[in-house]
């Protein structure tokens, strides 16, 4: 019996190991083994996949021969270490409600108590901001610095949680007038002029109780009377004039669709605009458009006559003015900023194991630019680690592209391998799926598939031996030849070119020379507005499918992805065999020497097949289509 690992891709768990014998291109005196080992998360696309290692087996040990070898800095500039169990200079803003966190007063020497087991850093410390669990928020900023160098290296992990469009780091009112003095009354809200009836109390608000993110004092239905939760009543505000087009404001609380729990804006004594909360403590940024209402008298009414968990609202901070508010963002990311402007961010993936990023930042050369780490998330994987910021002339590879995968695509787990098949070869099958979202697949009596077998090979390449796949020679009895399309050697003219040629089920065999395109390939699974891309960028010399526009992707936040392979021509040129089966492609690239498998679920009847090019004109040397029969039984 004996041990192997960890090694390589470290996060999720190990499983499904398969570990055999191959001659490398063929020969017989030159045999070397290879270990496959299945894991989620923490594949190079995401979640569920499966790398190997080539290596020797003496019977009892295996022994790898591709393990990656511990990394060390980039050469450069360190702009941001923590191994000296200081901050550095870098400063931290802790959750007033969480003191302790999220990043606690010194660096992290890893771990800290509740975490899963932390990987990938490097030295002694690192940024981690699980001090105190998921839940506290805050920000951590480096001094300022000059951007003198081509890249910006780190390594990141944490959660995947990024900022979204129309989302704000911080918690910024919009500009405008603050009604209603943002409650920070001296007496009660009836002094003011409020009215309230049930079971609120006008001693009991505003209050300074309740509501995460509250700017100031703030009316809570929850502290407005005795009875918690089990307050009912209304709280209505003095006649204020609409003299502008935006009313922000932060609400809180819980969410109810049938008007007993919400804010009310009150034209006439017509409710014209409502909002609710979110079954959350935290308040955040709602606005209303009340243009149409513009020079209009109105009311703000707090309408709770809800009962139960979260039966109640908490409002502050009403903003009249031209600007709409910004919701605050729920987002785990490092960013640099440059003259108080975001110009690149990233985000972990959802795993505790950190790896490099790189961030060209030529265009920002000589100026001045900090870095800024958020944490607003308090849920699951609401935390975020980071280490080690070098600037560099030379772009820091992720480890996982070091990493020997099965496949690359989203879609491709648990394989395991057929011993005594005939003539001796390998044949290996995986499923089709990924935990990430396997069990929300738009499906109704299954849940992904099995990918189609293939027969591996080990194949002489400047890294060493290394794995070659392809379809099993049985595909061929699927093809009906007389059925087949072959276009000649042509170019392909920017924009797409739809092919006289279509079906759900067929193997496209193409060759492409790139030309002066920035991308280039197919288009599968079409029905004029949506299609699967697979294709190639010259630029970073990766192959890819894109599934983000492929029919129904959005069942599932995980599932709409682009996902890519490093691939090098080969004189030049592009070599692809594609298994287009309804609900899935599989892609093999250079003959087989990287693979993408991923499933799409495209709209009933997308069957188109086309050529596109991006930036330029790219040219097709060769192409084939051939549909398969889509049945045996």
């Amino acid at each position: 019996m004996d041990d192997f690992g960890p090694a390589n891709a470290q996060e999720g768990i190990w499983e499904c190991p398969d570990l055999f014998p191959l001659a490398v291109d063929g020969n017989p005196a030159n045999i070397k083994w290879v270990l496959v080992v299945n894991l989620n998360p923490g594949s190079v696309a995401g979640g569920s996949g499966g790398q190997y290692f080539v290596g020797n087996f003496d019977g009892t040990s295996f022994t790898s021969d591709t393990t990656d070898p511990v990394d060390a800095l980039p050469t450069g500039t360190v702009v941001g270490g923590f191994n000296n169990a200081t901050y550095n200079g870098w400063t931290t803003q802790n959750d007033p409600a969480n003191p302790a966190g999220p990043w606690g007063t010194a660096p992290a020497s890893g771990t800290v108590p509740g975490q899963n087991q932390v990987t990938g850093h490097i030295g002694a410390g690192l940024i981690n901001s699980f001090e105190g669990g998921d839940t506290p928020v805050g920000t951590v900023e480096s001094p300022s610095f000059t951007v003198g160098a081509d890249y910006l290296n780190f390594l990141v992990g944490g959660g995947r949680h990024p900022q979204l469009p129309g989302e704000q780091s911080g918690n910024v009112p919009p500009p405008g007038y603050l009604l209603f003095d943002g409650f920070d009354y001296p007496g009660t809200l009836t002094d003011s002029g409020w009215q309230l009836t049930g079971d609120f109390q006008a001693a009991r608000n505003p209050s300074t109780a309740g509501g995460e993110f509250a700017i100031g004092k703030r009316i809570n239905t929850f502290e407005g009377g005795t009875n918690a939760d089990d307050n009912v009543g209304t709280i209505t505000s003095p006649e204020f004039y609409l003299t502008n087009n935006n009313i922000g404001f932060l609400l809180g609380g819980g969410n109810r669709t049938d008007g007993q729990l919400q804010a009310e804006l009150l034209v006439d004594g017509i409710p014209v605009r409502t909002a609710t909360g979110s079954n959350s403590g935290d308040l955040n940024w709602k606005n209303w458009d009340v243009s149409q209402y513009f020079g209009q008298i109105a009311r703000i009414r707090m309408v709770d006559n809800a009962t139960g968990p979260w039966g109640h609202l908490t409002l502050d901070n009403m903003v009249l003015g031209s600007v709409p508010a910004e919701p605050r963002s729920t987002e785990t990311t490092v960013n640099m900023v440059v003259n108080g402007q975001t110009v690149r961010t990233a985000t972990g993936t959802d795993t505790e194991h950190l790896d490099w990023t790189a961030w060209d930042v030529k265009e920002f050369r000589g100026s001045q630019a900090t870095i800024r780490l958020v944490d607003n998330n308090r849920n699951g994987w609401g935390h975020l680690l980071a280490d080690e910021f070098v600037l560099s002339d030379t772009e820091a590879l992720p480890r996982m592209e070091e990493h020997d995968w099965l496949d690359w695509g989203k879609d491709y787990y648990a394989t395991v391998s057929f011993n005594n098949t005939p003539d001796g070869k390998r044949v290996m099958l995986g499923w089709m799926n990924n935990w990430d979202y396997g069990q929300a697949t738009p499906t109704t009596t299954w849940r992904g598939t099995m990918a189609l077998p293939r027969e591996v090979v080990l194949t002489q390449t400047p890294k060493g031996p290394r794995l070659r796949q392809k379809a099993v020679t049985q595909m061929d009895t699927l093809k009906n030849t007389a059925a087949t399309y072959t276009a000649q050697a042509h170019d392909i003219q920017p924009g797409t070119v739809t092919l006289p040629v279509s079906g759900d089920v067929v193997q496209i065999d193409a060759e492409f020379s790139p030309g002066s395109a920035s991308s280039f390939g197919l288009k599968v699974l079409g029905n004029g507005t949506e299609a699967t891309r697979i294709g190639y960028t010259p630029s970073t010399r990766r192959a890819f499918i894109d599934r983000t526009n492929s029919g129904n992707e959005g069942f599932h936040p995980a599932f709409a992805s682009v996902d890519d392979a490093p691939v090098q021509l080969a004189n030049g040129r592009l070599r692809l065999r594609i298994y287009v089966d309804r609900a899935s492609v599989e892609v093999f690239a250079q003959d087989g020497l990287a693979t993408l498998t991923d499933q799409v679920f495209p709209a009933a009847g997308a069957q188109s097949i086309s050529l596109f090019s991006e930036g330029g004109t790219a040219r097709v040397e060769s192409l084939t289509v051939t549909p398969l029969i889509k049945a045996m039984w």
